[in-house]
């Protein structure tokens, strides 16, 4: 690991921003807590940046625990895949890298895009019978089956600021329509972490547009989401495992829950009411709460 940057530990501010070597590419993170606490490792939804976990990252780190946001390859300020490559394979390789950075296993807590990779990294390893992964996982508002109702919602948003915006108010429009139910900043600076100004003067989504060119599954692949490699991924899942599903998610259904229980009979299930797919933003109160009393209880920080 190396450092980039040092910032206050004050509130909700990372004490450090660091490079983690991914898979042939370094990767941006934010780090919260002592070197020597239990990690937990952070990896945001696609289309997102490490800055999507709202407090998450100093309620970890004041229960005990070394919290690391990560941006994803091709996201914000991690490096960009120089093949223009994608695949969710690439994303599970990084997760992989990065969990074995650390001398102690850590927790994985994977949104969308950052679950599906951590399932399929807990797969590819054990395939290969190397030492465990994670000391535990907790997949939010994602699982092996994902509804398309709510996967072309978020490809039909995501395409949509591909084109910029003239102002950060008019992106704040953009997310409001897109997630109706969460109330909309009166100021929109703090949108500045995830927009860019580019020479036209327009601010555009600051991840590679290669990710989502072509491509229709919520994962970023071409079409919709390999529910049968998920399944397989779920299946090989030993650690101690928790869903936290946003009651109004139109990703996680009712049968995407019944079938996780199938696959993986040892995870537990939370529905957070009051939110959709973004549940740590949507309700972080409630999203906090349910990830600290797992983590803690899998992995002590004593």
């Amino acid at each position: 690991m190396s450092s980039m940057s040092s910032t206050s530990s004050a509130g909700r501010d990372p004490i450090e921003t660091i490079r983690l070597q991914g898979s042939g590419l370094t990767l941006a993170a934010d780090v919260w807590g002592e070197p020597d606490h239990p990690p937990v490792v952070l990896l945001h939804g696609g289309g997102q940046t490490r800055h999507a976990w709202g407090g998450a990252g100093a309620v970890f780190a004041r229960a005990g625990y070394r919290s690391v946001s990560v941006d994803l390859r091709g996201h914000s300020d991690s490096d960009w895949s120089p093949d223009g490559n994608y695949d969710l394979q690439r994303f599970a390789d990084d997760v992989i890298e990065v969990a074995r950075s650390f001398d102690r296993l850590p927790a994985l807590v994977g949104a969308s895009l950052g679950g599906l990779a951590s399932m399929l990294a807990l797969a590819t390893v054990a395939a290969t019978g190397d030492a465990p992964l994670a000391s535990c996982l907790v997949l939010v508002d994602v699982a092996p089956r994902v509804e398309d109702e709510g996967r072309i919602k978020i490809q039909e948003f995501m395409r949509s600021g591909m084109r910029g915006f003239d102002s950060l108010d008019e992106a704040a429009d953009s997310i409001a329509a897109y997630n109706p139910h969460r109330p909309r900043p009166k100021d929109p600076s703090g949108l500045r972490k995830n927009l860019r100004e580019r020479g036209d003067g327009r601010w555009y989504w600051h991840w590679d547009p290669r990710f989502i060119s072509g491509r229709s599954g919520v994962d970023g692949q071409r079409g919709r989401v390999n529910h049968e490699r998920m399944q397989r991924s779920a299946r090989t899942i030993t650690i101690p495992t928790l869903l936290v599903r946003g009651r109004m998610s139109d990703i996680v259904s009712d049968e995407s829950v019944r079938e996780l229980r199938e696959l993986v009979p040892h995870a537990e299930i939370v529905d957070v009411a009051g939110a959709g797919h973004m549940v740590a933003g949507d309700r972080n109160d409630a999203f906090n709460q349910a990830v600290i009393d797992f983590v803690t209880r899998e992995m002590p920080n004593d």
